[in-house]
């Protein structure tokens, strides 16, 4: 019988490091054609809010950034930075929040790449972070902010599934949408870690909401903060050579930001 455990899947964050850091190199080597093909200025400082175990972290300190970045959650953000310091870079990570935060020194470009921001839980706090990050990028950088909306027209994925090993430990998360409320503009989502060992498997159970956007009114939550002009628009598959046009039936989607 599978041992069930409630709990936050970020205070795992070995597990959740596995299945979500596994996949790294199109975002890895998406982020960096960004960088040279549409930010006015050097990249070289770079800070991610919301930035977890530090997945893209240590692959971008590894090829000679300078990085930061700020989490909500401590036990991720502590996994962060001991793998920085194994690596001898310094422990970058802050315990922070995307939505309330300073930076010492401006950065050259920001990313956010996998719905972090949808975390926020209201227009005011969305709208805080977006300026959070214009006051801190410099002139000419980027802000790569990647998310699912919500279809108006057409089909909702309404079910995600990855898996992941290293040596004997095996890790399959599944999320799925439980129900969405487009009035208040919630969406709550279930997720899973089934976490399996030679001898032993159990699954780790959690249920938290997402807020909602749609095309439209993501576009109205950006004209707010207009020192962060779109530039460019992508999908999932990360192709820096074939931008997309965000409509009505889009859900996966990469907005490229600059400051002006």
């Amino acid at each position: 019988m599978t041992e069930v455990i409630q709990g936050h899947l970020y205070d795992y964050p070995t597990y959740y490091d596995l299945v979500y850091g596994s996949d790294w190199k199109a975002e890895f080597d998406f982020l960096r054609a960004c960088f040279a093909k549409h930010a006015s200025r050097s990249v070289r400082r770079v800070f991610e809010p919301a930035c977890g175990t530090g997945r893209l972290m240590i692959k971008l300190a590894e090829h000679g950034y300078e990085l930061a970045g700020n989490d909500l959650n401590t036990q991720a953000v502590a996994f962060c930075n001991a793998r920085l310091e194994r690596r001898g870079f310094s422990p970058g990570a802050v315990a922070g929040d995307m939505a309330d935060f300073r930076v010492r020194r401006k950065f050259d470009a920001a990313y956010n790449m996998i719905n972090s921001f949808r975390h926020l839980p209201s227009e005011r706090s969305a709208d805080g972070h977006l300026r959070c990050v214009a006051r801190g990028l410099a002139r000419g950088g980027l802000y790569v902010l990647g998310l699912h909306l919500t279809p108006t027209r057409g089909n909702h994925v309404d079910r995600e599934e990855w898996s992941a090993r290293r040596g004997n430990l095996t890790v399959v998360s599944s999320m799925w949408s439980v129900g969405l409320d487009p009035k208040k503009r919630v969406e709550q989502v279930g997720m899973t870690f089934d976490v399996y060992t030679p001898t032993r498997h159990w699954r780790i159970e959690d249920q938290m909401d997402y807020r909602t956007y749609t095309s439209a009114q993501m576009r109205r939550l950006l004209a707010k903060v207009p020192e962060l002009e779109l530039v460019e628009t992508y999908d999932f598959v990360y192709d820096i050579n074939d931008p997309i046009v965000v409509g009505p039936e889009t859900e996966d989607v990469v907005f490229v930001l600059r400051k002006s």
